[in-house]
């Protein structure tokens, strides 16, 4: 062998290697998990919403592995086991429920945050925070906003003739009694939940919370059929057993 052929030998032996790793598959990217849809975080509301903080904890373990620095996941979870009162403050004020109001409507326009509803109910010692009533007395944490103050009335240029006096009529008869109001928002939280533990195969709770978002919006015919649906599923379930 001369010596032009060794120096063919030894270049053709240095790429080789070369040759070979350029055939190896490229590594695969590391797969990112989906991002949280907010019906997600709804759900976990909507079963704190009904007095379900096992069912929430449960709901919300995977969703905080998946964003642990989420703020909203980070909120609900002190929300269920914090203290309200170190979360709120100790000072507070008192405040009656309005006809129709909710829980997350008072959280949102007292707290500023419709996510903290669960912890205003842990402070107000509520089993059932959807279950507000008119004229149930809260403790709001804070200070009471200040009123707003009234325009000064308008001086009359003219002096104002007086009003005629009314005659008497018959006394009115008393207002009937006010009836339940339904709560549309409150429903449709109730039945995503209902829906989130059909599809995990707790049938039992998901008739449960679909029976509450039935009650909570009765002339709706879509949570109507999804209940029927989920009784028809543990009639099933219990004819197998």
């Amino acid at each position: 062998m001369n010596y032009r052929s060794l120096l063919r030998l030894v270049a053709f032996a240095s790429l080789a290697p070369l040759a070979a790793c350029s055939k190896r598959p490229a590594p695969q990217p590391a797969a990112v998990p989906a991002p949280l849809a907010e019906s997600e975080i709804q759900g976990v509301q909507a079963l704190l919403m009904l007095g379900d903080h096992k069912g929430a904890e449960k709901s919300l373990k995977p969703l905080l592995k998946r964003e642990p620095m989420n703020p909203k996941l980070q909120l609900l979870r002190d929300s269920i086991s914090g203290d309200p009162k170190e979360l709120l403050g100790p000072t507070n004020y008192p405040y009656t429920v309005r006809v129709g109001e909710t829980i997350e409507q008072l959280a949102e326009r007292l707290l500023g945050n419709r996510l903290k509803a669960y912890q205003l109910a842990r402070y107000n010692d509520l089993a059932n925070p959807s279950a507000l009533t008119a004229g149930q007395i809260l403790r709001i944490p804070g200070s009471p906003p200040r009123p707003r103050p009234q325009p000064a009335p308008e001086r009359a240029s003219r002096p104002v003739p007086a009003a005629p006096r009314p005659k008497a009529t018959a006394t009115a008869p008393a207002p009937a009694p006010v009836k339940s109001v339904a709560n549309p928002a409150a429903a449709q939280r109730a039945r995503s939940a209902g829906l989130a533990a059909l599809n995990r195969g707790a049938v039992n709770q998901a008739v449960g919370l679909l029976q509450r978002a039935h009650a909570l919006d009765p002339g709706n015919t879509v949570i109507l059929r999804d209940l029927q649906r989920a009784q028809r599923i543990a009639a099933t379930v219990r004819a197998r057993q």
